[in-house]
């Protein structure tokens, strides 16, 4: 197989991984069989980071449920060619050049060279970030749920930001619910805000930034998607503000 379909059927196999597991009874809250086409949009969802859903994620799914939702998620936001180079690393096993080229054509980078350590600084800054807005989010949810069900909240809801998922565990309060318990808490609002911004940037432009102060400069490429993102988060909010 070509990198590019090797990456196609992979992102295959974890879909189909997903809603066979989510099918199963164990993975909903009443113990029952879940209809494979649904578990396979849920699968599909939550793997392409899309945040659609045919059920209430709190509701419907057992804790083993949402923690498949929440692998696959995680999956689909990193890309599992980083999850297995980060497994690779963690074992300390060479990564020989057909790994590498699946490593380049994954991120769509210009060149090879320095293609790990590039994947190594997108892995330990994914999991640096979500850290910290997980942290941050338990100040909040602790007081709220209580420390365990506070801080499997926080780490949820932290990854689904910053993969940009859209999956949310707060069908709690109310079915469909998402953040709309938390209108006005701000806090709240601001870290989950944090964290799709600085997932929606994508993993070249803020690796970029964080060797800002060796280079001093940013490629074409940084320079159009931060300038972008920039427009539309404060164009967007400006022209909400008006209508509002």
């Amino acid at each position: 197989l070509s990198e590019f379909r090797y990456i196609a059927v992979g992102f295959f196999l974890t879909i189909l991984s997903g809603a066979i597991m989510l099918s199963l009874p164990f993975s909903s809250r009443d113990g029952q069989w879940t209809n494979f086409l649904d578990s396979l949009f849920t699968a599909t969802s939550a793997t392409c980071v899309t945040g659609l859903v045919v059920f209430d994620t709190f509701r419907h799914w057992s804790i083993i449920g949402q923690l498949v939702i929440l692998v696959l998620i995680q999956i689909g936001g990193m890309g599992f060619i980083s999850i297995g180079v980060a497994f690779s690393m963690l074992l300390h096993k060479k990564i020989g050049l057909r790994q590498r080229d699946l490593m380049q054509e994954s991120v769509n980078a210009l060149e090879i060279g320095g293609i790990v350590r590039l994947f190594s600084v997108i892995i330990k800054g994914t999991f640096l970030i979500e850290g910290i807005g997980a942290v941050l989010l338990a100040i909040r949810f602790i007081p709220d749920f209580g420390i365990l069900r506070g801080i499997y909240f926080s780490v949820f809801h932290s990854i689904s930001a910053f993969c940009n998922a859209g999956f949310d565990l707060f069908g709690r309060f109310g079915q469909y619910s998402s953040l709309a318990p938390y209108v006005s808490n701000y806090y709240v609002q601001a870290v989950i805000m944090f964290l799709i911004m600085a997932g929606g940037l994508g993993f070249m432009v803020w690796v970029e930034l964080g060797e800002f102060h060796k280079k001093r400069r940013l490629s074409l490429h940084a320079k159009v998607v931060l300038a972008f993102s920039a427009i539309l988060w404060v164009g967007g909010a400006a022209l909400i503000c008006l209508m509002e």
